[in-house]
């Protein structure tokens, strides 16, 4: 019966994984593919704020925050605002100013390895040799992936900053979410970040005059795709996996970002995919399967450790 439960719930994890993976790759095509008539920064706040009125009319109903203090709401609005405010408003500023979806995601892949770096002093964690090694590979596959995107961009140097600060916003906003003793379930947490983002996206579009929406159809239906998907079902989807799977291995997930999005770059966009494209995304598999091999003998080694102190216990 317990190995039955155990083929569940990894089967639960791979398929929350695969759409995590497709989910937030998804937000890197939206300004891509958004018609150029329409402001990058109203898609934003039009994203954001309709599902923050959503949230909080079913965390309302629900009663889903009962019990969450004020101390709660401050620490998940600051968390929110660098995960989401920060990082989206940093990679729609990056697209905007000309870089390509592929190359953004692929900076931000960077992150993985700067997370592994600042587990070990800042929360007490130790990566595995065979996550460096898997962590590595998924670098080197990130590269071949969108290395022929970085030829011929007319983007101005000074534009890649955006990518950086998005990659840098999100891992604080990991760590700050990782180090709290969060009492607040996925949907309440949510609902927080949503919020706090909502309302800095209307202060910033207020004063740059980008708040009123254009009527066209297609901006809507942008604003109302970047809405469930990249912002919903992604940004819920990383908080729930952080507590399932932890820090290194969901980290490790994102070396799978570059590679989606450039394969639907290729697709949607007309963005090149070449046999080093296809061997970047093998080594990027290979990368991640190590670390969450690895982060699974893991667990299952500190069971078993549980288990035998247990027994020795009884005795």
């Amino acid at each position: 019966m317990s190995k039955q439960i155990g083929i569940l719930r990894v089967g639960v994890t791979v398929a929350a994984s695969a759409a995590f993976v497709l989910s937030w790759s998804s937000g890197f095509l939206v300004p891509a593919m958004a018609p150029a008539e329409i402001s990058p920064l109203a898609l934003l706040v039009w994203r954001f704020v309709p599902l923050a009125a959503v949230l909080l009319v079913v965390v309302g109903l629900t009663r889903a925050a009962r019990g969450v203090t004020s101390a709660d709401v401050r620490r998940q609005a600051l968390i929110g605002l660098f995960a989401q405010f920060g990082y989206c408003t940093a990679v729609y500023a990056a697209i905007a100013s000309g870089v390509a979806a592929g190359t953004t995601a692929l900076i931000d892949a960077v992150q993985p390895l700067v997370v592994a770096v600042l587990v070990g002093p800042l929360l007490g964690l130790r990566v595995r040799g065979a996550q460096w090694a898997g962590l590595l590979a998924g670098a080197v596959g990130v590269v071949l992936v969108v290395r022929s995107q970085l030829e011929g961009s007319g983007a101005h140097p000074a534009a890649y900053l955006w990518p950086a600060a998005a990659m840098a916003c999100l891992i604080v906003g990991t760590f700050l979410q990782r180090r709290s003793a969060s009492r607040t379930g996925t949907l309440v947490t949510l609902t927080i970040h949503v919020t706090a983002t909502a309302a800095a996206l209307i202060l910033v579009a207020v004063v740059s005059g980008d708040l009123v929406p254009p009527a066209s159809a297609s901006f809507w239906l942008a604003a109302g795709f970047a809405a469930a998907f990249p912002t919903l079902a992604a940004y819920g989807l990383y908080w729930w996996l952080l507590r399932r799977v932890g820090i290194t291995a969901l980290n490790a997930l994102l070396f799978l970002i570059a590679p989606t999005t450039a394969a639907a770059g290729a697709l949607l966009l007309g963005e090149p995919l070449t046999p080093v494209t296809v061997l970047g995304f093998g080594l990027c598999a290979a990368g991640v399967a190590a670390v969450l091999v690895s982060e699974a003998r893991g667990g299952a080694d500190s069971d078993r450790d549980a288990t035998m102190a247990a027994v020795s216990a009884r005795k």
